[in-house]
């Protein structure tokens, strides 16, 4: 009788654990993790861009990442007084790089560039003298800018170059709806300064040893701010000469006997600070 009961107690246990139910078997199957999707490394588009009116033909550039689907804030590019050179194209791929579309202003319309420093400046002086005509080409490119899908316009800021770095002031003085500006080695000096008015902030970042920007246009133009009561971020490169931002200044100094030159010190550490300012008033 007892051999029987053995028999079937064991019988029992080997039957549930058989069906799982025992055995100490405890141990669950776990779930299945999906596929992360992978990140598009970004790939940067960049094309000539013609817009304008009947008026004026103009002929930009664009650059943003084609990888990425997302609505980014934008930058417009004003380039030096030679006008659409390979320079500020470049720079506008630059900062596409950032994660930004970029987006080059032609000035002078057709795309034109200046292969002298007399006609540069010929073409240069009606924007200093009429704001209003360079805040019609900037408005230009600043509305074909906001047709871009991937452009998040509540976002958008401006930097320049030189005689870029003077328009873009004079944007924000005049009052242009940016979240920010940053001259490059530009003129100081320009439309009266509205507090009122002003939307962007701004970041100034000069050569110490410019001689087309004279040392009393950056004490006027401290001091004008200063009196306004506005905030502004002014970066001083001691050494640094006009353009030095452009690795073709030093050969264009020379060639043309001009007081410009690169150094690589400033342009990197003017780039840094534009970063940091974006990451402020863009991101």
């Amino acid at each position: 009788m007892k051999m029987k009961l053995k028999a079937f107690h064991y019988a029992g246990a080997l039957a549930l654990c058989m069906t799982g139910m025992s055995c100490n078997n405890n141990e669950t199957k776990p779930a299945e993790e999906k596929p992360v999707a992978e990140a598009k490394a970004p790939s940067i588009k960049s094309e000539s861009v013609s817009y304008g009116n009947a008026s004026i033909a103009l002929s930009g550039f664009v650059a943003y990442d084609e990888n990425s689907d997302t609505r980014r804030p934008a930058v417009l590019v004003v380039p030096e007084w030679w006008g659409m050179t390979d320079f500020p194209k470049k720079m506008a791929i630059e900062v596409a790089k950032l994660g930004f579309v970029a987006f080059t202003v032609d000035m002078y319309g057709s795309g034109k560039v200046a292969d002298n420093p007399d006609t540069a400046g010929k073409w240069a002086m009606p924007f200093y003298t009429n704001p209003q005509l360079a805040k019609s080409r900037f408005d230009a490119a600043l509305a074909k800018l906001k047709t871009y899908a991937q452009v998040d316009t509540t976002k958008i800021a401006a930097i320049g170059y030189c005689f870029g770095g003077g328009m873009v002031l004079n944007m924000a003085r005049l009052g242009e709806d940016l979240k920010g500006v940053v001259s490059f080695h530009g003129n100081l000096v320009g439309v009266p300064v509205d507090k009122n008015k002003l939307k962007a902030q701004m970041l100034i970042c000069q050569g110490g040893a410019d001689q087309f920007v004279k040392p009393a246009e950056v004490e006027k133009f401290k001091k004008d701010m200063d009196n306004a009561g506005i905030q502004y971020t002014f970066k001083t490169y001691e050494g640094a000469m006009h353009a030095f931002t452009n690795p073709d200044a030093t050969a264009l100094g020379k060639k043309f006997s001009l007081p410009i030159a690169y150094n690589a010190a400033a342009d990197s550490s003017s780039w840094a600070e534009m970063k940091t300012f974006f990451n402020k008033v863009l991101r």
